[in-house]
Parts: structure tokens; C-alpha cells; sequence
């Protein structure tokens, strides 16, 4: 961490006039992209009749954003540290606002789609964020400051889910999106005026083939991961792209090993610190996503399953709020240990606990208040891991290169969370009980999928421990920005 402290002022990076304000901007902006993941959770079931279309077409609404965020989030990091940090994230932001007021207007299916992809074009800006909080700020806010950013991801999911159940609810649907879209002008219109640009550039050229070799990559193997179920895993279509991204991304990581410029430094992404760290954010992606499929269903599931709660979508909101608040609190925590112990032990005590939380859901899992501490402990846990990893990134990419970096530690959790959607799918569907003729997901089933989001967060903690240990930011030595630099080097 104490490399990723120093670097900045040996890179002529600048300080803000107001950087509690910048601060308080960036996270916001991170907040308000992240709605678009619950965003339309309360409406799915009602989709196919509000858009007038089966429900397997309508779940592109969702396989869309998961799409255009895969490719956008290492493209536009990329483009950040090229161009401008600052002008990608507003270029994101109008992105965001532009898919919103599409998505507000749409009552049909081909324009809510595209709607949500422009929404998910939008993903990279919690890593441009951090990437600009880098360049931007001081040595001794950088922690605190990067943690929260990385935190706004989980927070404006918790505390978006219980608001857009409220408004579905209470009022017409387009709300949401009108909401969203103001919500993006308010984050547009303060970082034009807050915050400053980032004056370290690569400048170069854009290396066109890579983003296409990896688009086309991404999209194939996402594509048959999450469709995977309803196409059939051996059918013609998922098995052909599935080939397809076997094909396609070893070929792109030749031609990215190649390039002069490449879209992402491989070599740089194959350094201990970065690879161990994006293999730990996989593991750490898989393992979060189990709760938000598996609470909210125990939640709305009938009461004469024995085992479901029957209560509505707005209190399963308000059940999984809490863990946004702790989330952000975690992550000032997070900052403090970080500085006092380094960024991997941080790392590994987040993995822990959102392991240990999911080992005592499958021992509570009866009562409301019982999925409420559950999943306030596994936030718990995600506030630590989420501050940690851009500060593992970050001690170990040069300044120009934190864009694309944090961006692809980014995808790295998202490649995470969608193969955990797949065999979660399958679990639950082959694990059921019969209830009035309909096949439900029964609850070994559930306590299958938390073992396994428990396993896979003590996989994170198991790769974490390769990763080099560094010098605490708190006993970085003094002097020069050369001699930190040096001396972080040698920790």
C-alpha cells in the first residue's frame, strides 16, 4: 500500500482544493451506477406483462446490463487512462442518464434493452473513480478515501433494492428510471463542477483489435454461462460459444502480448500482487453473490414451505438495507487496517468473516431477524474486501495503468458473480420440493449454495495468503517522493 501512497506525487499528480468534497462527488456517482443492479429486481416477475413478451425474452433486460458492463468496464479504464479519467466518468455518467430516460420512455421489449445496455455501459465508474482519487489525493486519504469509493458498489445495491420496490409499489414503474436518470444528471453536474481532471495520461493509441478480441471473448462466455440454463448446457448454442471464448481469449492474449499498446498489460496483470488479487476477486465475486439469490428468496418463499418466510419484495428490501450502512461503515475500518497492517491482511480478515457469515446462515435461516444479522455480517465482511482490493491494485500498476487495472480487477469480481448465477441456477433446480404441484428450490438447496459462498470466500482468504506482503502505509518511510517510492519497492 505504501507504494500506491507514493507513487502520485512522484508522478506530478495533483491536490484538490476540496478533496472531502471530491471525495463525497466520486462516491455518490459510484452510488447512483450501482442502482442499476437492483434496479429492476422488484419489476422482473411483471416484465413479460408490462412489455408484452415471454419472460425468457424479457430476462435480457438483465442479461443485457451484465453484458455491456463486461465490456465496457476494461475498455473505458483503458480509454481513462488515455484521455482523461475524469471526461470517461462523465461520458459514463451520460451513458447511465441517456439509458434511464430510453428505459423511462420504453413499453416495449427492444427499447427497455437497449435502455439497460447503455445503463451497463455505465459500470466503469466505481474504478475510474478510485483511479481518479489515486492521482488526485493526498498519501493519508487515499485509504480511507478508495475503500469507501469501492464500498458506494455494495451500498447503492442494499439501499437501491427497498426504494425501487417502494416506488414499483407505489406507483407507475417508469418512475424508476425517471429517478435513475435524475439521480445521474445530479452525479453528472457535480463532478463537472467538483472535480478535477487527472493530469496523468498515457496518451497512445487505442488498441482497437484487443477491445474487440476481448468484447467478443467476454461476451461468449458470459453468453453461455448465463443462458447457459435456459438454452440447455449441452445444446448447440451454449456449447458453440462456449467454444468460441476458448477460441477467442487465449488468441486475444497473444495479440495483447504483441501489441505495442496494449488494451490491457498482461505482463503487468501476470505480477504476484495483481494476479493473486484478481484470482482472489473471482473467488470473492462468487462468493457474494450467493446471498443476494439466496435471502431474498428465502424470504418471499410461502410460509407452508416450512421454511420461507412469505413476506413482500419491499421487505426484503428493508431486510438487506442494514447491510449497505454496514458496508460503508466497514470500509472507514477497512482504511484503518489497511493502513496499520497492509491492504492483503485486510484482504484475508473480509474473506473470513463473509465466510464465517454464510456458515451461520445455514444454522439461522428461520426468523427475519435472523437473515437481517446474517447478512449484515457477510456486508461486514464485503466493506473489508472491497477496500482492500483497489489498494492491492493500486500498490502494484504504475499511476498511468490504475484505470485499465482497476477496471479489469473490477470484471474480475463480475466473472465471479455470474458463474456463481450458473450453478446456483442448476443447484436450486435440482435440489427441490414439490409445493401445490410446482417445483420450488428446497432448503437443503439453499444450505447447498451457502456452503458453497462459504468455500468460496475461504478460497479467497487461501489465495490471498500467496499474495507478497507489503509495508503498512502507516510505517511507509519519510523523505522524498523518490525515496518513498524506492523504499516501498523494497518492502
Amino acid at each position: 500500500m505504501s507504494e500506491a501512497l507514493a507513487r502520485p506525487a512522484a508522478a506530478g499528480a495533483y491536490a484538490p482544493h476540496r478533496p472531502n468534497a471530491v471525495v463525497a462527488v466520486l462516491a455518490l456517482a459510484g452510488i447512483v451506477v450501482s442502482l442499476m443492479q437492483t434496479l429492476v429486481i422488484p419489476i422482473v416477475p411483471e416484465l413479460p406483462t408490462l412489455l408484452h413478451a415471454s419472460a425468457s425474452n424479457t430476462a435480457w433486460a438483465v442479461t443485457a446490463t451484465l453484458l455491456a458492463a463486461a465490456v465496457a468496464t476494461p475498455v473505458v479504464g483503458r480509454l481513462g487512462d488515455m484521455v482523461g479519467k475524469r471526461r470517461m466518468l462523465l461520458v459514463s455518467i451520460v451513458l447511465l442518464v441517456s439509458g434511464s430516460v430510453v428505459c423511462a420512455l420504453a413499453d416495449s421489449l427492444v427499447p427497455m434493452i437497449v435502455g439497460r445496455t447503455l445503463q451497463g455501459l455505465a459500470a466503469a465508474v466505481v474504478p475510474l473513480g478510485i483511479s481518479i482519487m489515486r492521482d488526485a489525493l493526498p498519501a493519508e486519504r487515499l485509504a480511507g478515501s478508495t475503500a469507501l469509493m469501492s464500498a458506494s458498489l455494495g451500498v447503492g445495491g442494499a439501499l437501491g433494492l427497498p426504494a425501487a420496490a417502494f416506488i414499483a409499489d407505489k406507483w407507475d414503474w417508469h418512475i424508476l428510471f425517471w429517478t435513475s436518470g435524475a439521480l445521474g444528471a445530479v452525479a453528472f453536474l457535480l463532478v463537472l463542477l467538483i472535480v478535477p481532471e487527472s493530469k496523468v495520461r498515457t496518451g497512445g493509441r487505442f488498441d482497437l483489435v484487443g477491445s474487440l478480441g476481448l468484447s467478443a471473448g467476454l461476451v461468449s462466455l458470459l453468453l453461455a454461462v448465463s443462458k447457459g440454463a435456459d438454452w440447455g448446457w449441452t445444446s448447440g448454442t451454449t456449447l458453440g460459444l462456449g467454444t468460441a471464448a476458448v477460441v477467442i481469449l487465449p488468441a486475444w492474449g497473444w495479440w495483447e502480448l504483441k501489441a505495442k499498446q496494449p488494451l490491457v498489460d498482461l505482463r503487468t496483470t501476470a505480477k504476484p500482487q495483481v494476479l493473486f488479487t484478481n484470482l482472489a476477486s473471482v473467488a470473492l465475486g462468487f462468493s457474494m453473490f450467493a446471498m443476494s439469490l439466496v435471502l431474498p428468496q428465502l424470504l418471499q418463499l410461502p410460509t407452508q414451505t416450512g421454511y420461507g418466510l412469505g413476506k413482500s419484495m419491499l421487505t426484503v428490501g428493508l431486510v438487506l438495507a442494514p447491510q449497505g450502512l454496514v458496508m460503508m461503515v466497514m470500509s472507514a475500518a477497512s482504511a484503518k487496517l489497511t493502513q496499520a497492517k497492509g491492504p492483503k491482511v485486510t484482504l484475508m480478515i473480509g474473506a473470513l468473516i463473509v465466510s464465517a457469515g454464510y456458515g451461520l446462515n445455514i444454522l439461522l435461516m428461520s426468523e427475519v431477524w435472523h437473515l437481517v444479522l446474517v447478512s449484515c455480517i457477510i456486508g461486514a465482511g464485503i466493506g473489508f474486501t472491497y477496500g482492500a482490493l483497489p489498494a492491492l491494485i493500486m500498490g502494484a500498476v504504475d499511476p498511468s495503468q490504475t484505470g485499465a487495472a482497476n477496471s479489469l480487477n473490477t470484471l474480475m469480481r463480475s466473472l465471479g458473480t455470474s458463474f456463481a448465477s450458473a450453478l446456483a441456477g442448476v443447484i436450486l433446480a435440482q435440489l427441490t420440493t414439490d409445493f401445490g404441484g410446482h417445483a420450488l428450490p428446497s432448503e437443503n438447496g439453499f444450505k447447498v449454495v451457502m456452503a458453497i459462498g462459504a468455500g468460496a470466500a475461504l478460497l479467497a482468504f487461501l489465495v490471498a495468503s500467496f499474495i507478497p506482503r507489503r509495508q503498512p502505509a502507516a510505517q511507509a518511510p519519510k523523505g522524498a517522493p523518490e525515496q518513498v517510492e524506492a523504499a516501498a519497492g523494497q518492502a
